[in-house]
């Protein structure tokens, strides 16, 4: 049984986005490989006040998931302008 889709959502000073790009790259490949999950890594256009918003997007994450995310998310914590967001989304059924 999946937990749904994951979205995650933070905010990345423009300053350390060249940094925390290959790591979330790297981060997003390993759980990938861990959970069979697929993931993107997807950003608002352009910056305000020079931050950056960042979506990290799994789909039909497995249970579980979600308590290893956080785990190998924490180690880039300090790059970060402020929290990480996670949101979980599932399908809705018809009622049909």
């Amino acid at each position: 049984m999946s937990e749904g889709d994951l979205y995650v959502y933070y905010r990345v000073r423009d300053d350390a986005a060249a940094t925390l790009l290959p790591l979330v790259a790297a981060m997003q490949a390993q759980l990938g490989a861990a959970h069979r999950v697929s993931a993107a890594l997807k950003r608002r256009p352009g910056s305000h006040d020079g931050l950056q918003t960042w979506m990290e997007v799994y789909p039909a994450a497995p249970a579980g998931f979600m308590d290893a995310l956080h785990a190998a998310a924490s180690g880039f914590a300090a790059l970060l302008a402020g929290p990480r967001h996670t949101e979980v989304f599932v399908d809705l059924k018809s009622c049909a």
